[in-house]
């Protein structure tokens, strides 16, 4: 019987036990549904020897320094930018929309007017959500917003979310903004890039304590049961720290009702050429029923003949049968995880942290940095 047991060996999982092991000293138990570690952050090389992310693209970006160095320790990395284009009207134009998509779309007349109304309403450099953006009583801006949501936005966030941008919280449009400047990238942040031997290789060397035992393949409801206020482990009572960073509402049965998330599929495909395109993501908001194509070889920088790519489909997440990749941010929804909150915080060995967990739409930085904290707050 160890003092710690972590249920998901995704991120947050893996900084808690390595917290644990390597700070503290003391044993941690993980355990894991899928037989792999990194939940979806898992890379791995493909039978044609591409390294490839097995749930969609994940590029690190951060501001925070603490972050980066605690990461730092456990790789290195390769230096990547990441961009993205959007496929609108026969065209690739930079996503987030920004100068260079205003010119590229519009009549260059057109476009150089909208630019300076832009930039003498908000300023250079700056995000505005185009949320924000649609409630301006300039006709020609509001014509350009309206033009923004309906090429860029709406036909997007339908297939990705399944409902209309008005229907989620804000949070969700804010994070692709329109962005009044000529930088292209996709990211602003400090510090970006991929781990250079990749993430699993990564998670690993942050797993490689000897104080850290791991199960993978291994349903958590086979080992735990909660008996009221305790947590018993094959039917003993188990009086040590309970890191849990899956689906809340499973763990409490349900309870207060199911909590809606979207899944994904991945069509990957590998072929005889040196790159599809030309970049790592290209984004199709109005065209077919894929959101975007991801060629890896951009990404991580490895050099090969051939490449792979991924069609990318987002989906409804039915219980036991795909994964929940994303909570939907919506009033409602938090009402509920709220109930559940409260019902784990009445569990002193509990501590619940991540994605799933907490219902929220985290980055990877922004797991870190949450995983680091709990583990000073709540365990060290």
């Amino acid at each position: 019987m160890t003092d710690f047991i972590i249920i998901g060996a995704g991120l947050a999982g893996i900084v808690m036990a390595e917290r644990i092991a390597n700070v503290l000293g003391r044993e941690v138990l993980i355990i894991e549904k899928r037989d792999h570690i990194g939940g979806n952050c898992y890379d791995f090389y493909d039978d044609k020897g591409i390294l490839i992310h097995k749930y969609g693209p994940h590029i690190f970006h951060t501001d925070f320094d603490e972050v980066w160095t605690y990461l730092s320790q456990f790789t290195e990395w390769n230096d990547y930018q990441h961009r993205v284009l959007g496929y609108i009207d026969g065209y690739n134009v930079p996503i987030p929309f920004n100068l260079g998509s205003l010119h590229q779309l519009l009549p260059e007349d057109l476009a150089g007017k909208l630019e300076s109304k832009l930039i003498k309403t908000f300023g250079y450099d700056v995000r505005i959500p185009i949320l924000e953006l649609r409630k301006l009583e300039d006709p020609e801006l509001k014509y350009l917003a309206d033009f923004i949501y309906d090429k860029v936005f709406l036909n997007y966030t339908k297939k990705q979310w399944g409902v209309e941008p008005e229907e989620l919280d804000p949070s969700v449009t804010a994070r692709v903004p329109v962005y009044i400047s000529k930088d292209d990238r996709y990211f602003q942040n400090k510090y970006q890039g991929l781990p250079r031997n990749g993430y699993t290789q990564m998670f690993e060397n942050m797993l490689s304590s000897e104080n850290i035992q791991i199960k993978l393949s291994t349903n958590s409801k086979e080992v735990i049961k909660r008996d009221g206020d305790k947590f018993l482990i094959f039917d003993e009572e188990f009086k040590g720290k309970l890191i849990y960073t899956c689906k809340i509402d499973e763990l409490f049965n349900y309870g207060f009702g199911e909590l809606p998330y979207r899944s994904l599929d991945f069509e990957f495909e590998n072929l005889n050429q040196e790159y599809y395109q030309e970049i790592g993501t290209v984004n199709y908001p109005n065209d077919y029923n894929f959101t975007r194509i991801t060629e890896f070889k951009h990404l991580t920088g490895q050099k090969a003949e051939s490449t792979t790519i991924a069609h990318e489909y987002p989906r409804k997440y039915v219980k036991e049968t795909n994964i929940p990749y994303y909570p939907i941010p919506k009033k409602e929804n938090r009402d509920i995880y709220y109930k559940y909150k409260m019902k784990g915080d009445e569990l002193d060995n509990l501590i619940l942290i991540g994605r799933l967990a907490e219902y929220q739409y985290y980055d990877m930085d922004e797991i870190v940095a949450e995983a680091l904290k709990t583990f000073e707050e709540k365990i060290r």
